[in-house]
């Protein structure tokens, strides 16, 4: 039973070892307090303020209008498509606009007017079996030829006026009829000229149907992957779609359009006027995702600061232990110091008397010679324990292992020690089992192990002065047992009692000085033989010490074991 004196600090020492630890402590505290507080500011007025939500809004603004200026591009280009193959004023006849329909089928209605040659008007044929596109194209006809020949010279002006501008076309909604509804339908006006210098007004309307069904639904799409990577998330990703100013319910929309009110609009210009992009992300709203912003990035906070008090908790608990280790460290050196002292006062006192002749008796000398030689194992048994201790935290600490017949090796231990015991006045006994196997130890370091533990019973046992040592075999492995009625060990010391200079509290042994290394060796020594080393005591019961290593396992360890 190891049971090291353990010495009360004096009031400086703990004053210093407290000062150290809150100033480390206050180090880390202050900066992670006012990190954390400047960071709880900093979101309370971001909430305050909703910069999320109008950061996502300045972004979906962006994405709108970037948006807005490529669907116009190809909107340009398909106009750009039809004007390239159009007649010019002399032979803008029916059959020539029929082919330009055929080849464009996007194109619903095309016309051209000039003085010379009057208003020709041609609609895509395979239509006409429709009826709400026959009175659209009923209802254009009319409107055209009423309107072509009031309205040629000022509208020939305005489109030249808007060419030197640069601008190509001179745009308008046009609301197609289908039934008891109005469908959008753009329509783009031009001048055309032949190289006599003839001037026409010429037109295209795009098919209401393309441009509802086709056109918006696949720039929506192309829009939405092209710019919105940065701008919604892969869980709630942003949806589009695109109103008539008039009317808030979606012309067209991106797929995922789950309805409610957008987020961010822009009324289009240029080549579809009268229309508005809306912008929003599906299943949630700015408010809500800024919300959620905050509620996450305070629960983060919250987070770091428990994980920031618990490394304070840790950090204070390890410094402490440390500056505990350096306290037994220095204690250590003491006892260390007082028992290397006393059995070389013993050894140089009789040595001295010898050395006078003073005992004329001889068997005087032969005890004083016993004592010496006694004196002598013991110090070089301290010194050695010390040495291991010194290999072992270098990690050089090194094992022999050789088959050994643990019987004769466990009674040659005791035999050598047996003298002490009894000189202490303690009944011995020793008990060791017929069927115990040789296995592979190092001899030395097992018996040292033994003879730390008994070394302990000799110096916690007061009044009950019994020491008994077992050896036997159970289970596959052989057991060592060290057995006292010593002072016993309190249950919540017993895990610690195998630490490295660890001392037990009992006010009993207060006055026994150790270096409080013994059974710290005994389970390093253990442990590197695959076995393990365990305690059973209780308060003025005394202890049982069991050393348990495996009979199979043992074989299989190298000779030599760091």
């Amino acid at each position: 039973m190891k049971v090291p004196q353990r010495n009360l600090p004096m009031k400086p020492r703990s004053n210093d070892r407290t000062r150290m630890i809150l100033g480390l402590e206050l180090a880390i505290i202050l900066p992670a307090a006012a990190l954390v507080i400047l960071s709880a500011l900093h979101l309370k007025s971001i909430y305050q303020n909703q910069e999320v939500e109008a950061a996502i809004q300045r972004d979906f603004t962006h994405v709108l209008a970037i948006s807005e200026k490529q669907i116009n591009q190809k909107m340009y280009e398909l106009a750009d498509d039809v004007r390239s193959q159009f007649p010019g004023p002399a032979a803008a006849c029916a059959p020539a606009l029929d082919k330009l329909l055929a080849q464009f089928p996007y194109i619903a209605h095309v016309f051209t007017y000039d003085p010379e040659h009057g208003y020709v008007f041609r609609s895509q044929f395979g239509r006409m079996k429709d009826p709400g596109f026959r009175d659209e194209m009923d209802d254009w006809n009319h409107m055209m030829d009423t309107w072509m020949p009031l309205e040629y010279k000022e509208s020939i002006d305005e489109i030249e006026s808007m060419e030197k501008r640069g601008y190509r076309y001179h745009i308008f909604p046009n609301w197609a009829p289908r039934g008891d509804k109005k469908m959008y339908q753009p329509v783009d006006m031009f001048i055309i000229r032949d190289q006599q210098g003839r001037k026409a007004l010429a037109g295209i309307a795009f098919d209401a149907d393309f441009i509802k069904d086709r056109f918006l639904p696949e720039m929506l799409e192309g829009v939405l992957a092209r710019n919105m990577a940065e701008a919604s998330s892969e869980k709630n990703p942003a949806v589009i779609m695109v109103h008539t100013k008039s009317d808030p319910a979606p012309l067209a929309a991106s797929s995922g359009w789950d309805g409610g009110v957008p987020e961010v609009e822009r009324n289009m210009e240029g080549a579809l006027p009268a229309l508005t992009m809306a912008i929003k992300l599906r299943g949630t709203t700015l408010a809500t995702l800024g919300q959620h912003f905050i509620r996450t990035s305070f629960l983060t906070l919250g987070v770091l600061t428990f994980l920031l008090g618990c490394g304070i908790v840790f950090t204070h608990r390890n410094v402490a232990k440390e500056m505990a280790l350096a306290r037994l460290k220095s204690d250590f050196v003491s006892n260390v110091s007082h028992e290397l002292r006393t059995p070389l006062s013993l050894i140089r006192l009789y040595a001295e008397t010898l050395e006078m002749g003073r005992l004329p008796n001889v068997d005087k000398q032969k005890e004083y010679y016993r004592i010496i030689r006694k004196e002598s194992e013991r110090l070089s048994a301290l010194i050695n324990n010390i040495l291991d201790f010194s290999r072992i935290e270098a990690g050089r600490k090194e094992y022999d292992l050789r088959e050994t017949d643990m019987r004769e090796l466990v009674h040659t231990t005791l035999d050598s020690y047996r003298y002490q015991i009894e000189q202490n006045g303690f009944a011995f006994e020793e008990k060791i089992a017929e069927d115990v196997p040789s296995l592979r130890v190092d001899r030395e370091a097992v018996s040292r192990s033994l003879l730390n533990l008994v070394n302990n019973a000799l110096k916690y046992s007061q009044d009950r002065k019994y020491i008994g040592v077992n050896l036997y075999r159970s289970n596959g492995a052989v057991k060592l047992e060290v057995v006292d009625h010593g002072i016993g060990i309190a249950p919540e010391e017993q895990a610690k009692i195998f630490e490295k200079f660890y001392r037990v509290g009992d006010p009993l042994v207060h006055n026994t000085k150790g270096s409080g290394l013994g059974l710290s060796l005994v389970r390093h020594i253990v442990e590197a033989h695959g076995g393990e080393v365990s305690v059973d005591s209780a308060p003025g019961e005394g202890s049982k010490f069991t050393i348990s290593l495996p009979v199979n396992s043992a074989g299989t360890i190298p000779a030599s074991v760091a």
